[in-house]
């Protein structure tokens, strides 16, 4: 089935990413997601810029996922990155047998991109429009089995501003296909009105996990995968912030050594 035509924010938010070549899919992790393109174990930086560019264009046309296999499946054959192979990790420098390009991680790549660019282009006019329309609701997607997590998540409406969506901002796990509505005023007291939404942050429970590769412990709510607590358009601004207070205070140090 072909995902909908991605709209302008989206594609433009992708299109800004550089590449960062990774060998395991937790070596470029959640914020760096949102500014850098990566795909596990292609370390080939030229191979990277093409299977990204090619992203990019199904983003653009909205290609279906046959379409976008048709033509990135061709190119990893080519370029030997294809079947299962042996590698040896730069981080423990194991050799191991990897999986590299197949169907399936096809479709990975396919559904990742798709759906966090376009949340991330949601989250970009959800703030310029958040004043008309300053709600936003959880919803279910058409998967067939949800998440336990997920479903009890369905009509939690609450303010865009609210900190519940820093992490809850969907995608929220591999596969996960939930979605956010943007609603105005008059709607959300309809809502509110019928009985049918939460209006308050769902509770629950906290859970420590240990990053391996990079050792950072991530603090994950219950229901939201490892890589996937943050906000894929708000993930950006955080980068970009942090960037910006490290550029400032080199410059500060800089005039300090000077005096």
């Amino acid at each position: 089935m072909a995902e909908t035509l991605v709209p302008k924010e989206a594609l433009d938010w992708f299109r800004r990413k550089g590449i960062k070549p990774g060998f395991d899919y937790r070596d470029v992790w959640k914020e760096e997601q949102a500014n850098a393109f990566t795909v596990a174990k292609m370390l080939n930086a030229d191979l990277l810029v093409d299977v990204k560019q090619i992203v990019q264009d199904a983003i653009a046309s909205g290609q279906t996922f046959e379409q976008f296999r048709n033509t990135l499946k061709p190119l990893l054959v080519k370029s030997g990155w294809w079947g299962v192979q042996t590698m040896q990790d730069p981080l423990t420098e194991e050799t191991k047998l990897v999986q590299l390009g197949s169907e399936g991680r096809i479709k990975t790549i396919y559904k990742t991109n798709m759906r966090t660019a376009r949340s991330a282009g949601q989250w970009e006019r959800i703030q310029r429009t958040k004043r008309t329309m300053p709600y936003l609701l959880y919803q279910l997607g058409p998967s067939e089995q949800h998440r336990v997590d997920h479903a009890k998540w369905k009509n939690t409406l609450l303010p865009a501003d609210d900190p519940w969506w820093d992490v809850h901002m969907t995608p929220n796990g591999w596969g996960c296909k939930c979605w956010i509505r943007q609603v105005s005023q008059y709607e959300a007291d309809k809502l509110i009105a019928s009985g049918k939404v939460s209006t308050s942050a769902p509770a629950s429970k906290d859970r420590q996990w240990i990053n391996r590769r990079t050792g950072e412990v991530e603090v994950l709510p219950q229901g939201i995968e490892p890589g996937w607590n943050y906000n894929p358009g708000k993930g950006r601004e955080n980068m970009l912030a942090g960037d910006l207070a490290a550029k400032e205070a080199r410059m500060r140090q800089t005039l300090s050594d000077g005096l």
